[in-house]
């Protein structure tokens, strides 16, 4: 294998290329066009804080909104003139603390610009809950005082809306060959066969009736994922225009309204999927905002890596089988080559499974007796003997079932536009094909990735295997194994794949400093040293000191003793609750440790306690805000993601308790690969990577406590090391300025600030 580093593929689309830029991209702005623009940037947003209701002057906002305008201002769009000028570019990131208002700050002068330039603005998220925020509250808002028309649109991944020529298939033919379930997925199939098809049916009058758009968002209760996963739209199996059911689709639809859209708002899964596939309008033609941008590293590394079973296998012969059956209608001579790639490759990965539990079986009996995955990193990414020939072997039988694969792709698109009267059952083999066909490219690629080796200086892969027992049904296999490879580096990715097309972008979040500098992000996320980058933390309008009270160091016992310290946090706990009156939020870093805290409560308190998991999260929270409306003490139970974008106002979080320093799970074997090799090179990979990401989240979970300029909140967080260790100390510094209090008596629970 060779040293270069494999970089995923862009998606390869079959959808239409995004619709026509607006024109007048052609020019690097001069100093007056900057400042005219940014002088209308601004007194649209000054107008816009004048006439809202409700709305007030926040400096740190306005601050904000200033340096979007300005960044979005100044960059060349489009082609330079005179050819060959260098492109201006510009990057800011902003940090806007809670309460700042950042998305009217950077939606205001971002659209103002947009509509001076003639360009479109991309506004990219992590959560769905803030794309669906700006779609259905902050951008009509807009539209409703702006002086000019305002469209938006919200765009989704394929895989959110129906295939109508699946979903027809099940239907009219429900015998039909099952798609068989690889190691994360169960088929279609089974005992539930009749309840999946009376479902199907539902779906299908719901669109015949217009009660439904085919967006699985608007469904009223989330999908079986597997009955989903068989009627689902994917780029691989879809022949756009020339599907028979083109004019209905849901997808394509939502195409047609991003065409005509001036504001954009997507996910940064999305945005990075699609990069080079222009769905999107091109980035170096628009402006881009990615909102909650402490996530993008991580999203990066999770959108690059790659994956496959090694059991349960049936797939590649039906993929075959398919491929065979579809030969019948064209001609394509590669295809005589797929039952032997086949069988090579089913017999190559089986054989790497086979070597995988021969290897590390026992660990999985003895370290799971819970029934949890047993994850086996390789260190330095170096395979064990005996696995280097059953996976080049992989690599060359799966990359001749692919070659044969495109050929016969190819042959049915041309035979869809020659033979329109046969376009239904061609587009059928087609999507029938292309439904297990990414199973095959991410075999190839997770071999290929096994395969390689890092070259002298460069980052390695982390590699590794999970073993996980299997069912007790006839025919399952005893271990289920998975192969995995990623990158362990998100800024070089992100160099590679987004900045070199990004022209004028802002990235903002209201966490992106850590220990009180914005450097950690800036490395992580590929900007580091950027001289076009520059950053601004736009400051709170909370009156942090007044509102709230962070109480350091309630237990003394040492966080590496794992069970004095549990046991010593239980004990704090059942002592601190009784004092919470209306709602608090007791956030945990380890699942089992909540579910033993919640077990040992009194009786009378397990009524107040609800513990994530336990009920739907939208069912849960709606429990805790009619309780607290009730005038009851309500109490969250939570691990990392009610750590992150819950908004409990008021007084619905008046109590905040951190269990321990949110420090990343020690097991995360791209994190573990990653300290391998910072170590190699002479770092200390707990000061340069581990302290400053838990820092962030850290500041992510004191987050919750104050949302408003009228709330009050005590914050408790048991773990001594914030006071007792050097680190602790330096990521104290990053949080907001509370006022800090010791307890001088184990037994007396601290008072919160009063609320007026």
């Amino acid at each position: 294998m060779g040293n270069e580093l494999p970089v995923a593929r862009a998606c390869a689309s079959r959808a239409p290329h995004y619709a026509g830029e607006m024109p007048g991209l052609c020019h690097t702005p001069c100093m007056r066009d900057i400042e005219g623009c940014v002088a209308q940037s601004m007194a649209a947003f000054d107008a816009y804080i004048a006439g809202g209701d409700g709305l007030r002057p926040r400096p740190g906002q306005r601050a904000m909104a200033q340096c979007v305008a300005q960044t979005l201002a100044a960059a060349t769009l489009g082609r330079t003139e005179p050819e060959g000028q260098a492109p201006q570019r510009r990057i800011a990131v902003i940090q806007a603390g809670t309460g700042v208002g950042k998305s009217l700050a950077y939606l205001v002068p971002a659209i103002v610009t947009a509509q001076a330039r003639q360009t479109r603005v991309v506004v990219s998220t992590a959560t769905v809950a803030l794309q669906e925020q700006l779609v259905h509250q902050d951008l009509p808002a807009l539209a409703r005082c702006l002086p000019v028309p305002l469209r938006f649109a919200l765009a989704k991944g394929r895989g959110r809306y129906v295939c109508r020529l699946k979903l027809e298939r099940w239907l009219t033919d429900p015998e039909a060959e099952p798609e068989l379930g690889d190691d994360d997925e169960g088929g279609v199939v089974g005992a539930d066969a009749g309840d999946r098809l009376a479902w199907l049916r539902a779906r299908a009058q719901d669109l015949a009736h217009g009660r439904w758009s085919g967006d699985r968002d608007e469904l009223p209760e989330p999908p079986e994922p597997a009955w989903w996963h068989a009627i689902a739209a994917e780029a691989s199996s879809c022949t756009a225009r020339h599907c028979p059911l083109y004019g209905g689709c849901a997808y394509f639809e939502q195409r047609k309204a991003l065409s005509g859209a001036h504001v954009i708002v997507v996910n940064h899964d999305l945005l990075l999927s699609t990069l080079g596939s222009r769905q999107l309008p091109e980035l170096d033609q628009c402006l881009l905002v990615l909102d909650e941008a402490h996530h993008l590293p991580a999203i990066a590394l999770q959108q690059f890596g790659r994956r496959c079973g090694l059991t349960r296998l049936a797939w590649i012969d039906q993929l075959a089988s398919r491929a065979l059956k579809a030969g019948t209608d064209v001609e394509v001579e590669a295809l005589a080559e797929v039952p032997a790639a086949a069988a090579r490759l089913r017999h190559a990965l089986q054989e790497v499974g086979r070597l995988a539990v021969q290897a590390w079986g026992a660990r999985l009996r003895e370290a799971t007796a819970d029934g949890q995955p047993l994850r086996v990193r390789l260190p330095h990414g170096r395979l064990p003997d005996g696995f280097d020939a059953p996976l080049q072997t992989a690599v060359q039988a799966s990359a001749t079932f692919l070659d044969a694969l495109r050929a016969l792709s190819a042959a049915l698109r041309t035979a869809l536009r020659e033979r329109p009267d046969e376009a239904r059952r061609l587009s059928q083999r087609y999507a029938q094909l292309g439904t297990l066909a990414p199973r095959l490219e991410a075999a190839h690629d997770t071999a290929r990735w096994l395969l390689h080796e890092a070259a002298a200086g460069e980052a390695p892969l982390a590699k590794w295997f999970t073993l996980a027992a299997g069912g007790a049904a006839p025919g399952q296999d005893t271990v289920r194994v998975q192969a995995h490879a990623s990158p362990i580096q998100p800024a070089g990715l992100l160099r590679a794949q987004l900045w070199g097309g990004v022209r004028a972008a802002v990235l903002t979040s209201a966490t992106l400093t850590s220990c009180g500098r914005f450097d950690f992000f800036l490395r992580e996320a590929g900007l580091a040293d950027d001289p076009d980058v520059q950053t601004l933390e736009a400051p709170s309008p909370f009156d942090y000191p007044a509102q709230g009270a962070l109480v350091l160091g309630g237990v003394g016992v040492d966080p590496r003793d794992s069970a004095a310290y549990q046991a010593a946090v239980q004990a704090a706990l059942l002592r601190d609750l009784p004092s919470v009156r209306r709602g608090a939020l007791v956030l945990f870093t380890s699942r089992a440790h909540m579910q033993r805290v919640a077990a040992a409560l009194p009786a009378d308190w397990r009524e107040r306690v609800l513990v994530q998991g336990a009920l739907p999260r939208p069912r849960l929270l709606a429990r805790h805000r009619e309780r607290v409306a009730a005038g009851q003490a309500s109490i969250l139970f939570g691990l990392q993601s009610f750590g992150e974008g819950l908004d409990l106002p008021g007084p619905l979080c008046e109590d905040l308790f951190i269990t321990k320093l949110p420090f990343a799970p020690p097991d995360d074997p791209v994190g573990e690969a990653r300290a391998e090799w910072l170590r190699a090179c002479g770092r200390d990979p707990f000061l340069d990577l581990v302290v400053p990401a838990t820092a962030i989240r850290l500041l992510q979970w004191v987050g919750r406590a104050i949302r408003s300029e009228d709330d009050r909140a005590r914050i408790v967080c048991y773990d001594p090391r914030l006071l007792s260790t050097g680190y602790g100390r330096l990521i104290l510094q990053g949080l907001p300025p509370f006022t800090r209090q010791t307890p001088t008596c184990g037994s007396e629970p601290c008072t919160p600030p009063m609320r007026p």
